[in-house]
């Protein structure tokens, strides 16, 4: 297993909310969805190979979706 390097991040509270419940929602750990989203913009950008780092699990299929009757 790749070395994982330590970084700290500051977020303003509200992001951090918001993360939260989109990491429960796909059940993830709040620095799992930080790297989840960061690998899907480098890889969106060109940045790193399509299966670079593959640890983070993909999204539950349907988790996050809201609904009329959502909270």
């Amino acid at each position: 297993m790749a070395e994982r390097k330590p970084f700290l991040l500051r977020l303003d509270p509200e992001v951090h909310e918001a993360l939260q419940r989109w990491a429960a929602d796909d059940l993830r750990s709040v620095n799992g969805q930080i790297e989840w989203i960061l690998r899907e913009a480098l890889r969106r950008r060109g940045r790193v190979r399509a299966d670079a780092g593959d640890r983070v699990d993909p999204p539950v299929p349907g988790a996050g979706i809201q609904t009329p009757d959502s909270p």
